[in-house]
């Protein structure tokens, strides 16, 4: 089966770079499937978790909060403002940063600006709780 390389680079590091059959991803446009030999493309990505699938292995799961996915014909680059394998997740800081989330959206709904990063910061906490899989 073919394959194609996958990179997931944030400002700090690479996080993954790997031969893989396929990624699911979430755009700002709906969710995307790519495989060997996709067209290319750009789009903006959402806060959520990406799936990669790879012959012979289960999928692995990664947490990606947000960025830009570029699809070329052998590779696909997605430049995360950052991401997480779940053995790198630190439940208990992410399910505490989901209460402070919650406990800021509920004490910013006067404040528009605050409301949306408090909004932001819930979902990024989020998506590190599914991905860690606790």
């Amino acid at each position: 089966m073919s394959t194609f390389l996958l990179e997931i680079v944030t400002p700090e590091r690479k996080v993954y770079a790997e031969q893989v059959n396929m990624v699911s991803v979430k755009g700002v446009g709906g969710e995307l499937g790519i495989l060997p030999n996709h067209i290319p493309l750009v789009t903006p990505l959402k806060i959520a978790p990406i799936s990669v699938k790879k012959q012979g292995s289960k999928d692995e799961i990664i947490a990606v909060n947000g960025g830009f996915m570029e699809v070329r014909k052998d590779k696909v680059v997605i430049l995360a403002e950052s991401a997480e394998l779940p053995e790198q997740i630190d439940i208990d800081r992410a399910k505490a940063a989901k209460e402070r989330a919650e406990k800021r959206l509920v004490e910013t709904k006067q404040d528009n600006v605050d409301f949306k990063r408090a909004e932001a910061a819930l979902q990024r906490a989020l998506n590190r709780i599914s991905v860690s899989g606790k």
